[in-house]
């Protein structure tokens, strides 16, 4: 009795940490269940964001500075106004967008909530030409608009309140049966369980990034149909293979195909920018 009492504190329990803010994923409309706030969350990232910067060097390269300064904000000033007119404008309080290109010569960018991005001079010779940079750039932004971050740490969260009342009970019933004492091994395979769902979730947030990204690059003007050469551009760069199954990302070719069966949906939300034509400045002679 005394057992099945435990099963069912530890049952209530499990049930509370799944209460929490529903988030709807713009686009995709997928919902998620976040245990942090948006106020919890940015302030956890802007601190980290500035540890980060005070460590960082940028880039000494002020044309590719401006580029990635403006490609972001363009991307950024699309997103806002996709946000406004769907019924997300709240969400726009919590982006203050800060774009900044850092020495590095990793082909990589990341994301912080909040739309603290940052590129790696490495990803440019990759990128090419300013709509592949549109592609990433977008990519980065999407895990921003999309809490990616809170639902990794909102997962994280109930997995260890799952693991530590697991592991209660289930020591507790071994040690009625006079089994010992085997919460270690049960804290072990917990966690190496834990560790193969959050692979899987990434690559899942992964997917959904690439399919927002190319829609926010379309969105801003940029052709989407440049992220299958960009990508596979990306996969030619790679120095090795990693199995899908032990990576965070989708494998190259997945993530490729993807793109490309999503491709008739980006393109509705693509209006080419037209260049207005150059002035001429000549100047004909008058007769005398």
């Amino acid at each position: 009795m005394k057992t099945v009492k435990t099963l069912l504190i530890a049952l209530l329990a499990l049930l509370a940490t799944g209460c929490g803010t529903t988030n709807t994923v713009p686009i995709t409309g997928r919902q998620t269940q976040l245990l942090v706030d948006d106020a919890q969350i940015l302030s956890l990232s802007s601190q980290q964001y500035q540890e980060y910067m005070k460590g960082a060097k940028l880039s000494a390269n002020q044309n590719n500075t401006a580029l990635v300064k403006r490609v972001g904000q363009r991307l950024a000033t699309a997103v806002e106004t996709y946000l406004k007119n769907n019924g997300y404008e709240s969400e726009l309080k919590n982006f203050q967008w800060e774009f900044n290109l850092v020495a590095n010569n990793q082909a990589n960018a990341f994301c912080m909530p909040g739309g603290k991005i940052v590129v790696y001079e490495g990803m440019l010779p990759v990128t090419q030409d300013e709509a592949s940079l549109a592609i990433v750039l977008g990519h980065e932004i999407a895990h921003a608009v999309a809490k990616h971050s809170a639902e990794q740490l909102s997962k994280q969260m109930r997995q260890q309140y799952a693991a530590q009342i697991g592991g209660t009970v289930l020591n507790q019933v071994a040690q009625a049966k006079g089994l010992g004492n085997y919460s270690s091994l049960i804290d072990m395979a917990a966690q190496m369980g834990f560790n193969f769902l959050n692979l899987k979730y990434s690559r899942d947030n992964e997917t959904e990034a690439d399919h927002l990204g190319l829609i926010f690059a379309a969105m801003a003007g940029y052709d989407p149909q440049v992220a299958v050469a960009f990508w596979q551009r990306m996969a030619q760069s790679s120095q090795g293979k990693t199995m899908e199954l032990f990576s965070d990302h989708p494998s190259d070719e997945k993530r490729i195909a993807a793109l490309q069966k999503l491709m008739p949906e980006a393109l509705k939300y693509y209006t080419p920018q037209t260049t207005p034509a150059p002035k001429n400045n000549t100047t004909s002679k008058k007769k005398k």
